[in-house]
């Protein structure tokens, strides 16, 4: 019998419910609201919100929304997630552990970080699957994964991939899916919607205060000032694919959905805009969803239904394309490589997962195999590059 893996790699995604439920999605909800990274207010607010306001009415809904969606595999993000673990783990021959664990929901954090434990593994690589650094999704999970390993005698030597959003491959690769889908629709506008945020989230990650939120032209350029801003995190994706697929300025917009309350969240938001656009006689949208590294409940129902439904009854009768999130473009793996050589130097597992576009949902088995013969001949050059067996 082989020895256990020495290294683990955990992935990470926020997470689904156990089924398409009331109760199933009230337990979800629970655990992911009460985060205080996700609603940011004093305890005791936070708990009259969720518990006088949100879990009285909103399961039954999202459980509703959740059952449009769901398939003969459950979530759609989670049999994606646990599929890409699957295969990671079968084509690298057992040099690595690979776990799947969920922000919110099961697989747990607590679960995966127990089972690498449990492997024998003496070091790990955690791999956030957000493209876009958000408090309320990256800095919540890692927090997690920190409490987590922190709470046992040994601690194991972590390492963290950093946030994909601005990796050229990456952003190419996502391009390529669109192409198609744009060119199918015959768009006349493109919006690039992703997930939202309140405003005092934005604020918080503003060092000086005075920056983020305060111009019509605080999201223009990535500096030091707004290097953790989500908002600008989002523009720069959406400006460099935009280049990528010669998309005139004036031809798409920036938008955020998902929002939740009565608080100003980031703006303009996606469920305003879409009719609004049919109203001023676009007939073929687009939309491209770059927050997202798999197909979900936002990008299915909110966008794929809702939306579809909104720019429709608004005059939009001719098209609303939805560009798919489940990305395995054959440039992916280069993408990943050379991102994994700048933010993780040694680490070779990792040069396959810190882009969406590696594919969660990898559905064409060529594909897949070619992406990881490529991984396997990288593997076999660093190991000769630095001399080990």
């Amino acid at each position: 019998m082989p020895p256990p893996p020495r290294k683990g790699l955990l992935l990470i995604n926020l997470g689904t419910p156990d089924a398409p439920t009331t109760g199933a999605v009230r337990r979800y909800l629970r655990e992911f609201l009460s985060d205080p990274r996700v609603i940011d207010l004093h305890p005791f607010g936070r708990w009259l919100l969720l518990n006088l306001f949100i879990l009285p009415t909103r399961p039954r809904r999202s459980a509703a929304a959740y059952r449009k969606i769901w398939g003969q595999s459950g979530s759609p993000l989670l049999s994606h997630s646990l599929e890409l673990a699957r295969q990671v783990a079968g084509r690298l021959n057992g040099d690595f552990q690979v776990e799947l664990g969920m922000r919110y929901g099961n697989p747990s954090l607590q679960s995966a970080l127990d089972r690498l434990r449990a492997s024998g593994v003496r070091e790990l690589t955690v791999v956030p699957l957000y493209p876009q650094y958000a408090a309320s999704s990256t800095a919540s999970s890692l927090g997690q994964v920190y409490s987590v390993l922190g709470s046992r005698w040994d601690v194991l030597p972590v390492k963290v991939a950093s946030p994909f959003f601005d990796q050229p491959r990456f952003l190419s690769a996502f391009a390529q899916v669109a192409r198609p889908v744009l060119d199918g629709a015959r768009a006349e506008h493109v919006l690039f919607s992703f997930h939202g945020l309140p405003e005092r989230q934005i604020h918080k990650s503003d060092p000086s205060g005075q920056h983020c939120l305060a111009s019509a032209t605080c999201c223009d350029r990535l500096e030091q000032v707004n290097q953790n801003c989500y908002r600008a995190q989002c523009y720069f994706t959406a400006g460099s694919l935009a280049d990528r697929l010669g998309l005139a300025r004036e031809s798409y917009t920036v938008c955020f959905q998902s929002r939740l309350g009565r608080t100003p969240w980031i703006k303009p938001y996606t469920d305003l805009l879409v009719p609004k656009l049919a109203a001023r006689g676009i007939k073929r949208l687009a939309v491209m969803c770059p927050a997202f590294v798999a197909d979900c409940l936002e990008t299915l129902e909110e966008i794929g239904m809702r939306a579809r439904e909104s720019f429709q009854a608004a005059g939009g009768v001719l098209s609303l394309g939805v560009v798919p999130t489940d990305l395995s473009a054959p440039d992916d793996l280069d993408a990943v490589l050379r991102h994994a050589r700048e933010r993780l130097r040694g680490e070779a597992l990792s040069r396959c997962l810190l882009t969406p576009a590696c594919g969660l949902a990898m559905r064409s088995v060529p594909d897949a195999e070619r992406i990881f013969a490529e991984l396997r001949r990288a593997q076999q050059e660093l190991r000769g590059a630095s001399g080990q067996p």
